[in-house]
């Protein structure tokens, strides 16, 4: 009797072990392929390759929300329970091109944790540091204020050696690549290389011969830059206010300087109320260069103010545009001449 009853209470603990060893293996099983299915599942369905930005102090509840947003997850749940429980994931900042092949939370992560994009700036064409603020706002996460405040930055930018005025020498434009979670340091510190990078021993020396520094080439390159767009015309151009700089009691007289001492840039016609404009831009008041560039000069300019066509010209002035042909200058050596062209082209400027 007591063997049977023995018998029933080992056959009884051994329904409830194995019974239980089944419950547990069911749900491992269901928990596996739950987990499965968050990790491993198809939870991304995208037509197109989705660019995806990530705000700077973003946290993980709303990266899932933005994902989800944006319906490049399905589920911002399963996405954010992926990078909870399963898979080890540092959030960065940045932009992030999504391929469309992707299909599962772990991909994405993958592609998340990997290099985000660069981002593409070309700059060639601003006249003052609001513009190139602007520009560069609109393309990093740093903000615009952030960026023109360090470039108003009298002590920041002393230890450079550039002052608010002579700023817009460190850049040099073209096209560069960043992240776009750079900040306005990492942005400045970029340039400060490329400016270093392109002022090679080479232009060092011929800045040298010229007894300007690199900052003063940058300031006559802006003017050179700002007379012609004719590209092969600027170096004789720049020989002419080099003749003027050289020449004692000679001021470099040139008109784009007055029209950014105004701030309107609208002027197309210098007149003689202009000239009067009271401004450290205004070369026609003040001796030497302007106090920093007018314009943001391009390598062909600072180049063409380096390579300086040398001749006895002083003068300069537009000439008659004929159809077909580029707008350029005539050249004179005496002021004679010069009232000459200048009668020339106001004639047919009166025609037109």
């Amino acid at each position: 009797m007591a063997n049977s009853t023995n018998e029933k209470t080992v056959r009884s603990w051994l329904t409830i072990f194995f019974g239980t060893l089944l419950a547990l293996f069911l749900l491992g099983a269901s928990t596996g392929f739950y987990l499965y299915q968050q990790v491993l599942g198809n939870n991304l369905n995208l037509n197109n390759d989705t660019l995806l930005t990530i705000p700077k102090n973003c946290s993980l509840k709303e990266l899932s929300e933005i994902l989800e947003e944006q319906k490049i997850v399905k589920s911002g749940n399963s996405f954010l329970l992926t990078t909870q429980y399963i898979i080890s994931y540092n959030l960065k900042s940045g932009k992030y091109k999504i391929p469309k092949t992707t299909k599962n939370n772990r991909q994405l992560i993958r592609i998340l944790q990997g290099h985000q994009l660069e981002i593409k700036l070309t700059f060639h064409n601003f006249r003052v540091k609001e513009q190139l603020a602007a520009y560069v706002g609109s393309k990093i996460a740093a903000d615009s204020a952030e960026i023109i405040d360090l470039l108003k930055d009298t002590n920041y930018l002393k230890q450079f050696g550039y002052t608010p005025e002579t700023v817009m020498a460190v850049f040099i434009p073209d096209t560069y690549y960043l992240y776009w979670n750079c900040t306005v340091i990492e942005f400045w510190k970029r340039m400060l290389k490329e400016n270093a990078k392109f002022w090679n021993n080479e232009r060092k020396e011929k800045a040298n011969l010229l007894g300007l520094s690199q900052t003063e080439i940058y300031i006559l390159a802006s003017i050179v830059e700002s007379e012609t767009k004719y590209k092969p015309e600027r170096p004789r151009i720049a020989g002419v206010y080099l003749n003027r700089l050289k020449t004692k009691g000679w001021k470099l007289e040139a008109d784009p300087t007055v029209i950014f001492g105004i701030g309107d840039f609208s002027i197309t016609r210098v007149l003689n109320r202009h000239l009067e404009f009271k401004s450290p831009y205004n070369t026609y008041l003040n001796p030497g260069l302007p106090p920093g560039p007018i314009y943001m000069s391009s390598i062909n300019s600072i180049d063409a103010v380096l390579n300086y066509e040398k001749h006895d010209y002083m003068f300069f002035c537009a000439k008659p545009d004929k159809e077909g042909e580029v707008n350029t200058h005539a050249f004179a050596k005496t002021h004679k001449t010069h009232l000459r062209n200048a009668k020339i082209y106001w004639r047919w400027l009166r025609s037109q």
